[in-house]
């Protein structure tokens, strides 16, 4: 009989946050496959749970450790996939053990939990209907920039994670390209010194700056940008499309033409300007 996949999620910080189905799920596999076995063993020790590990599991090695861990699963055995903090797979090592498993035929089953993710955005005052998720930002300067950029027309609320070493830096590029952008920066998430900072990236930069050092784990919530009150609603902008169009305007001027003339987002320019015209 084959074998089962769990993926487990683990506490981000106060240990109390682990569920009674994890509990439950980490005492009956046959192996916990850990990012880091040194550090599942203190969620592990804290709960009394023995059950043994099975190769670390962290990035560099997922490819090459894949094979061997699908193999024990066809040979029916059980596995918990956990990583460091919160929910494997988000920034986190684990996807290329869950994509073989489904490959194979092993069943893959969740155990929700924690992540860092939802914790700051639920908390942090911004729009959580509709949110984007990009991970850990990029280590080089002109790549954040980049990134930032693209947040201009982007109506979601947006979250990533950011390192304390790069953290005052990436508040000065967001203060540069995104002025007026409401930001909210998550600190040591269920932790003892959690916080919430809440302002312009601006404001939140003064304020960092003023403590010296800068410490702990980071999530960064971004609002979405704010429709202006003269945008086009969907039949206005269809009847100067179907204008443009007679004139027989390229793509690039009619998306031009209804950014700056309607007001529309870049994206949603972009979007109706090449479906009007093929």
């Amino acid at each position: 009989m084959v074998g089962r996949l769990y993926v487990v999620s683990l506490p981000i910080g106060n240990l109390g946050d682990i569920t009674l189905r994890a509990l439950e799920t980490l005492r009956s596999v046959d192996f916990v496959v850990a990012e880091d076995t040194r550090t599942t063993r203190r969620v592990l020790d804290h709960y009394e749970i023995r059950t043994p590990f099975r190769s670390s599991f962290y990035q560099g090695v997922e490819d090459e450790r894949a094979d061997e861990l699908v193999g024990l699963l066809r040979d029916g055995k059980n596995l918990a996939l956990v990583s460091d903090a919160g929910t494997p797979l988000v920034s986190d090592p684990g996807f290329p053990l869950v994509r073989a498993a489904v490959e194979a035929g092993v069943a893959v089953e969740p155990v929700p939990g924690a992540t860092a993710v939802l914790a700051g955005l639920i908390a942090s005052g911004l729009p959580a209907d509709r949110f984007c998720f990009d991970g850990a930002l990029p280590r080089k300067k002109s790549h954040r920039a980049e990134f930032f950029t693209g947040l201009t027309d982007e109506p979601r609320t947006t979250v990533v994670y950011e390192s304390p070493h790069r953290l005052l830096e990436t508040l000065e590029i967001l203060a540069d390209l995104l002025p007026e952008r409401r930001i909210v920066l998550a600190r040591e998430l269920t932790k003892l010194h959690e916080e919430f900072l809440r302002g312009t990236a601006a404001e939140i930069l003064h304020a960092l700056q003023a403590r010296g050092e800068v410490r702990g784990e980071f999530v960064l919530v971004i609002a979405g940008s704010e429709s202006r009150d003269g945008d086009l609603d969907e039949e206005s902008a269809q009847s100067i499309l179907s204008v443009l169009e007679a004139e027989g305007l390229s793509k690039a001027a009619v998306q031009r033409i209804l950014q700056v003339v309607g007001g529309v987002p870049r994206n949603r320019a972009y979007s109706l300007a090449h479906r009007s015209s093929g």
